[in-house]
């Protein structure tokens, strides 16, 4: 029998790669909840799933953020949020998150802390206040508008509130976000290389009744081909 050449060694390493994360994929990948999503026609609210490159955010109407499903949290933020019709959520690990407006901002070394601190790191909530046209404000970004029931709606929010840490009742305000009105708020969950800021979107749109798959939804990218995958969603055209 002739040894296997290199550049045949490096196709099946590949072929074994592909198919490792791909079984990944398929293990780990979380099942919706067809009671919630699809919604009913003609009985649904709209939101957003918004991708800044490296990090993503869900948009919901301030509206939704006193209704079923709100906390405290929420409630607080509907009220300093009140001059906007959209509110932007991430979530993310607080000193890296608070360093890194964009790609071109990655501190490596911060970087690798987020990722493997043991036990995770501490977690923070960006929330911004939005306009109602979305591709005005985030011209280069990728936006998937995506229909959710009222009761996946309001299993989004009660997940979402509880991403907020309290203290006396009320969410702790930690200073200004990283672009236009916005704010970071204490948050709670552990930040790590199996709990990245995509996780936490994917995870929102999970209480919602969508199927997510958290290997491909580790990066915006795997997380918008995931929904257009398995939920049909599409994403706006570029302006």
């Amino acid at each position: 029998m002739k040894p296997l050449t290199w550049p045949r060694r490096l196709g099946l390493a590949a072929a074994a790669i592909c198919a490792a994360f791909l079984l990944a994929v398929v293990l780990t990948a979380k099942p919706g909840d067809l009671a919630l999503y699809p919604p009913v026609e003609g009985d649904s609210q709209k939101i957003h799933l918004v991708s800044h490159g490296w990090h993503s955010g869900i948009v919901l109407p301030r509206a939704a953020l006193t209704g079923q499903g709100a906390g405290a949290a929420l409630r607080n933020v509907a009220t300093r949020f009140r001059n906007y019709e959209n509110i932007e959520f991430g979530w993310g690990e607080a000193r890296f998150y608070r360093s890194t407006p964009t790609v071109a901002d990655v501190d490596w070394v911060l970087a690798a802390k987020a990722l493997f601190t043991p036990g995770g790191a501490t977690g923070v909530v960006q929330v911004v206040g939005l306009p109602d046209d979305l591709r005005a404000t985030f011209p280069n970004a990728e936006i998937v508008p995506i229909r959710v029931s009222p009761a996946g709606l309001s299993r989004l929010i009660a997940r979402l509130d509880a991403a907020f840490r309290l203290n006396n009742g009320q969410p702790v305000d930690e200073g200004p976000g990283l672009y236009g009105p916005s704010l970071f708020y204490a948050g709670t969950g552990r930040f790590s290389f199996v709990n990245v800021c995509n996780h936490w979107t994917a995870g929102l749109l999970n209480a919602a009744g969508l199927p997510v798959a958290p290997v491909l939804d580790t990066y915006p990218r795997g997380l918008i081909l995931d929904l257009a995958w398995r939920s049909n969603a599409t994403a706006l055209p570029p302006r």
